[in-house]
């Protein structure tokens, strides 16, 4: 039985950037990474790649930036003033933060720049603009009613 839209399946996975760092695996989670395909849960190209994969079956592939979290764009990286950081802390260039948006949706930003007044905060995905490797194993697949 190949995996198709509406299916739920559990995937092995770890995910590494060009440079081999490994930046996510099922293995650091304790458990495969369940998913209904096509409800989009998961980046776009992790879930094409699964779709016509049979239980047992291992695969590895490269998506581009479009197919998994995308370009940076210029519009997320922000000046926000200094005394809006997080107090009793020194802020550096480099650190993550959890920025809680109006509407209360919390989302991972970075410290790009810290200057005199102002400090510069890049809200794109840690991994926007960065190919993606994957190498994954279908474990289990249950077909949609």
């Amino acid at each position: 039985m190949a995996v198709k839209n509406g299916d739920k399946v559990k995937v092995e996975y770890e995910g590494k950037l060009n440079d081999g760092t490994i930046f996510d695996s099922s293995e650091k989670h304790g458990a495969p990474l369940e998913f209904e395909v096509g409800s989009k849960k998961v980046i776009k190209g992790f879930e094409e790649a699964i779709i016509g994969m049979k239980k047992g079956e291992e695969k590895e592939f490269k998506l581009k930036p479009a197919d998994a979290y995308g370009d940076p764009n210029p519009d997320l990286i922000k000046k926000v003033p200094k005394e809006a950081m997080p107090q009793g802390k020194e802020v550096k260039a480099g650190m993550m933060l959890i920025m809680t948006l109006p509407n209360g949706v919390q989302v991972p930003a970075q410290i790009k720049e810290v200057g005199d007044k102002d400090v510069t905060i890049d809200l794109n995905h840690p991994l926007a603009g960065k190919e993606l490797n994957f190498k994954v194993k279908l474990v289990g697949i249950t077909e949609s009613a």
